[in-house]
């Protein structure tokens, strides 16, 4: 999946999060630009998901690992 970034910066809230670590386990966060970011449950980010209204999707790609989807979404 090949993400293009928009040339026109966006303005949002929050930033939320779904990536892998290093033993392949997912973790969560919701990030304030410039103030915090903490970590929330499967759950939280789901319903961040399944009722925000999102901005802009950006899926994160790490080299050599292709089956390991991970997403950034921002609202």
């Amino acid at each position: 999946m090949k993400y293009i970034p928009s040339p026109i910066p966006i303005k949002f809230d929050y930033m939320f999060s779904a990536t892998s670590n290093k033993s392949g386990r997912m973790q969560y966060h919701k990030v304030q630009p410039g103030v915090s970011k903490i970590r929330i449950s499967r759950i939280e980010f789901i319903r961040a998901y399944n009722d925000s209204a999102i901005i802009s999707l950006n899926p994160v790609q790490l080299r050599g690992q292709e089956n390991v989807f991970q997403l950034e979404f921002y609202i």
